[in-house]
């Protein structure tokens, strides 16, 4: 792992505007938001994913190296799009993050994390089958589904009202974990956003 070696951020969710704002697709939002401050536009890439490419630090610093990409495969085949990126940008594995939602957090929370299981999560279990599971994860809570709403029903539905009016603070706080993480390393960056 060098300086030069890129970042690769994989922002899971589903594609099409069907999707959009699911709670599922909180990775595809915080990718967004990324992307935005980088001051990039996705463009299609041969992966099956849509890529930006450019860097992230203080104003004024060479900063570093960061891809960031949204699979154009449904979440459970997230593995195929992270392997081929990883594999054209030459990127360590321990150079790559997923950002997903988290059932078992509350909403809004934010856990970072290097390794670890997939928590029943398919785009995860995705990656981790095509990667082997050292890479870092950006978990976004969504909080668990009320009643008895199957988790499926309740991961492709929308944010609730009353969380949408607080989801854009917490998207650009996960897109600050993301950058602290590439910048200053999991410890500094868990002892800031680990909520």
């Amino acid at each position: 792992m060098t300086d030069a070696d890129p970042w690769l951020v994989m922002g899971l969710g589903n594609p099409g505007p069907e999707y959009a704002g699911n709670r599922h697709n909180v990775g595809f939002m915080v990718a967004d938001l990324l992307a935005e401050r980088m001051r990039g536009r996705f463009k299609a890439h041969k992966a099956r994913a849509q890529v930006v490419e450019g860097r992230v630090g203080p104003p004024g610093s060479a900063g570093r190296r960061v891809v960031v990409a949204k699979p154009l495969s449904f979440m459970n085949l997230s593995g195929g799009p992270t392997t081929a990126l990883r594999d054209f940008y030459k990127v360590p594995v321990s150079q790559i993050i997923a950002v997903h939602d988290e059932l078992d957090i509350d909403f809004g929370a934010l856990r970072l994390k290097l390794g670890g299981g997939d928590n029943g999560h398919n785009g995860l279990k995705s990656i981790t089958k095509s990667l082997g599971a050292e890479y870092h994860r950006v978990r976004f809570g969504i909080g668990r589904p009320p009643g008895r709403m199957p988790v499926a029903d309740f991961v492709l539905k929308d944010f609730a009202s009353v969380e949408r009016k607080e989801l854009d603070y917490f998207v650009d706080r996960a897109a600050d974990a993301v950058e602290a993480l590439v910048l200053e390393g999991l410890e500094r960056a868990q002892s800031t956003y680990n909520s």
